[in-house]
């Protein structure tokens, strides 16, 4: 049975992409990332002006990322409520593909290059 607590611990700083698509290189099936804690949508909206430009902009492509991540089958993407309009945002690894014709870290250079 697994024992390990839904949500992983990491520090209170904002998570970076750089840092998100390392951990996704390293991270074994079944480990688990809280990559964003708060409401990602409005967070990320410039209406809202929670954060400024920049970590708002790092935070859109760190969402953006996420969600590449588990397009491309290679995290699952999960919410938990944590309180009222805040939401943790939780990236669950999935098996890497036994059969890849590249390398994670290529395509994930290759994605980059292409946004």
């Amino acid at each position: 049975m697994d024992t390990r607590p839904f949500i992983a611990a990491r520090s209170f700083r904002p998570l970076s992409e750089i840092e998100f698509c390392a951990w996704i290189a390293q991270a074994v099936p079944g480990d688990r990332l809280e990559y964003h804690r708060g409401f990602l949508a409005l967070d990320t909206f410039p209406l809202f002006a929670r954060l400024p430009d920049e970590q708002r902009a790092e935070l859109a492509s760190l969402g953006a990322r996420a969600f590449w991540a588990a397009e491309q089958g290679l995290v699952h993407l999960v919410q938990a409520r944590v309180g009222a309009d805040e939401f943790a945002y939780i990236a669950v690894a999935r098996p890497k593909p036994k059969a890849a014709t590249v390398s994670l870290s290529t395509l994930l250079l290759g994605a980059s290059r292409a946004a």
